[in-house]
């Protein structure tokens, strides 16, 4: 398969710093995803709602919250653009998207939260970086292989020692026997979709709108998500004012917001860049845990959050490169 040629760079003064700015905003969007599975347990707490159901809400809302975002902002004319020159584009990236998420949900019951957070969140920036050391036809440099380094070794010791405490409950249960070799497939499909998404998602983002390609993408989710969620076991509706409440905080921070965030930075960061940017998801997610659910996360749990930190601010340090999507 040919890559495509990537987009000309921005200036020469203003490449480091948009660069900057789209990994910030990379960032956000991850700690706005470690603040869903809080969410989603807070729900299940309240409703004995699958998670399947729950994500088709969270895509359902989020899909509505932008639909009205666009018509307030007048970007009707950019979504039907999108729609009309790139809908298999943006069905792809709207479906891999969703197929990451189910995916990821699979593998957490087959073998674990901690072993599907580390497989599919540690195998996408690998698989990102090669794909950007052959679209660039160079290498990747010493510091992009220690951010890469930094990271992965963050996200091990944030994740078992995050998610240790869990194992026992509703995770580990599921998680023993034959399953958890399905498991660890799943977790790797997981990434993969992850990976897939993002360099799609990149690729898109460089000639479109942030608002009318999160709406295009959500909408996709949606409408393929709520069937699946209908054949699954009850409840799927709820009117208890508190657990719609942490739904649509769901739907619209964790899902169009920074999702959002994350296509408006995608424009200036490089894909392997914004998934490690990214891996402050389950670093927002172990500590609010510790500090919402009194979880402990432990010594090296707490270097864990320090390394991915570390990295991230290894990332803005590093200069993108003179092909750099803009």
């Amino acid at each position: 398969m040919t890559l495509p040629a990537a987009v000309p760079a921005p200036p020469t003064g203003a490449a480091p710093r948009s660069s900057r700015l789209g990994l910030l905003q990379v960032c956000l969007a991850g700690v706005l995803w470690g603040t869903g599975g809080l969410s989603v347990t807070l729900v299940r707490e309240r409703v004995p709602m699958s998670v399947v159901t729950a994500s088709a809400w969270r895509l359902s809302l989020a899909a509505i919250a932008l639909l009205v975002a666009v018509l307030v902002a007048r970007r009707g004319p950019a979504l039907l653009r999108l729609a009309r020159e790139r809908p298999v584009a943006a069905a792809v990236v709207g479906l891999a998207t969703m197929l990451y998420q189910t995916l990821y949900f699979g593998a957490v019951v087959l073998a674990g939260v901690s072993v599907a957070t580390v497989l599919s969140l540690g195998i996408a920036p690998v698989l990102l970086t090669l794909v950007d050391a052959r679209r660039h036809r160079r290498p990747p440099g010493p510091l992009a292989l220690g951010t890469l380094a930094l990271a992965l070794a963050g996200l091990l010791l944030v994740s078992f020692s995050g998610h240790s405490s869990s194992a026992g409950s509703s995770t580990g249960s599921s998680a023993g026997g034959g399953h958890v070799g399905w498991g660890i497939v799943l977790a790797l499909a997981a990434g993969a979709a992850y990976a897939f998404a993002t360099d799609r998602g990149q690729l898109l983002a460089a000639t479109t709108e942030p608002l009318a390609l999160t709406t295009a993408t959500s909408v996709v989710g949606a409408v393929v998500l709520v069937p699946v969620a209908l054949l699954t076991p009850g409840p799927h509706v709820t009117a208890d004012p508190g657990t719609l409440a942490i739904l649509v905080y769901l739907g619209v921070f964790t899902m169009a917001v920074s999702y959002a965030l994350l296509y408006a930075g995608l424009r200036t960061t490089r894909g392997s860049a914004a998934v490690v940017g990214t891996l402050m998801e389950p670093v927002t997610a172990a500590v609010a845990a510790a500090l919402l659910l009194g979880e402990r996360l432990g010594p090296l749990g707490w270097l864990g959050t320090a390394l991915v930190l570390l990295a991230v601010a290894g990332l803005a340090l590093e200069q993108p490169h003179p092909d750099a999507i803009e």
